[in-house]
């Protein structure tokens, strides 16, 4: 039987051979009292890497994120943020349900970017009429697309000039810093030209980067002390944690510049299913393909993902259809995907 082709996210990726050694031998401590060795390497070696002063290992992205917003917000206060943001619409409403942290959602641009007139507008003024404005959150990439560096430094700008502070969600910075690098170019400095328009940024290392469990949060001496004390609240405080740490550290050390592959195998995707009269594909940035079934074809197209399930592969998606490619996909299974989508078109 041939293997499944899972693209229903880069979420879906087994730890490679590599990644179970450096997991196997990484040495251990208690990780709540801050002698894990191999939590502090990996906290040392991201925030050293992305120029900030500390950092935090967390079981997920939506906790990092989570206690990065509740450092930076108090009850009543509120951050704006995009309406299609992980940190808004994706993670269970935790600012407001747990930190009362009132969410202003902007609507996105067409690049994935938050207007800054909108941002502007939407900044509250000191009156106890309204929630206090103090944060702006980003995501990079957003729905797969790069924000422009350009873009990133008028709105931490804007930001500043506004007396807020800047977090990142930077689940899949690495692909942003990739696609920024270009050929040959290095893609931790890249990643530092991201993220000096921050006050913090979460990293997620279970996406294309691979590793089996784990966020860093990133962001001064002080932010990182109190994003400490949030995470035990909320039941992050692990103990052995190393065995999971490893795992990142040897993403970041060996599975960055690879990402570049999953961009090309998502460009291939493309390509391949341009053409196919009921669909519309966008063209991709890194490695999230989005493909909308055009109106007249909804009805057509209701039994697409029962058909490629019975051909091993896998999406999401109803009226828009999204493929994630990553280090468990080559272009044999690329193609498999492509065909199989032309064969229910046929």
């Amino acid at each position: 039987m041939a293997a499944l082709i899972d693209l229903r996210s880069d979420t879906v990726t087994q730890p490679t051979a590599g990644m179970r050694d450096a997991m196997a031998a990484a040495p251990l401590g208690d990780d709540v009292f801050g002698d894990d060795p191999s939590v502090n390497a990996l906290q040392e070696a991201l925030a050293e890497r992305l120029g900030f002063e500390a950092a935090l290992f967390f079981a997920s992205g939506t906790q990092s994120n989570l206690c990065a917003l509740m450092s930076h917000c108090q009850r009543g206060d509120e951050y704006i943020v995009g309406q299609f943001a992980h940190t808004y619409r994706w993670e269970g409403g935790g600012a407001a349900v747990l930190g009362s942290i009132q969410p202003q959602p902007l609507n996105h641009q067409p690049d994935g970017s938050l207007s800054l007139a909108d941002i502007e507008a939407n900044i509250k003024p000191d009156d106890f009429h309204f929630a206090r404005t103090r944060l702006l959150t980003l995501e990079n990439t957003i729905r797969g697309q790069v924000l422009p560096l350009d873009y990133l430094a008028q709105a931490s700008a804007l930001a500043l000039k506004h007396g807020l502070k800047r977090h990142l969600d930077g689940a899949r910075l690495f692909n942003a810093a990739v696609v920024g690098a270009g050929v040959g170019g290095d893609p931790y400095a890249a990643a530092r030209a991201i993220t000096q328009h921050f006050d913090s940024v979460s990293v997620c290392f279970s996406k294309g980067l691979g590793a089996p469990v784990g966020s860093v949060l990133c962001g001064s001496a002080a932010l990182i002390q109190q994003a400490r004390r949030w995470r035990k609240m909320v039941g992050g405080g692990m103990r052995q944690a190393g065995l999971l740490a490893a795992a990142a550290h040897y993403a970041l050390d060996h599975q960055v510049a690879r990402l570049a592959e999953d961009h090309a195998l998502a460009q291939r995707l493309a390509s391949g299913l341009q053409g196919i009269e009921a669909l519309a594909v966008e063209a991709p940035q890194s490695n999230i393909v989005f493909v909308g079934v055009k109106p007249e074809a909804v009805e057509r197209a209701a039994g697409l993902l029962p058909h490629l399930k019975s051909r091993g592969v896998l999406a999401t998606g109803i009226y828009q259809l999204r493929f994630v490619t990553h280090l468990d996909v080559d272009a044999a299974g690329i193609d498999r995907a492509v065909a199989a989508v032309r064969e229910y078109f046929a």
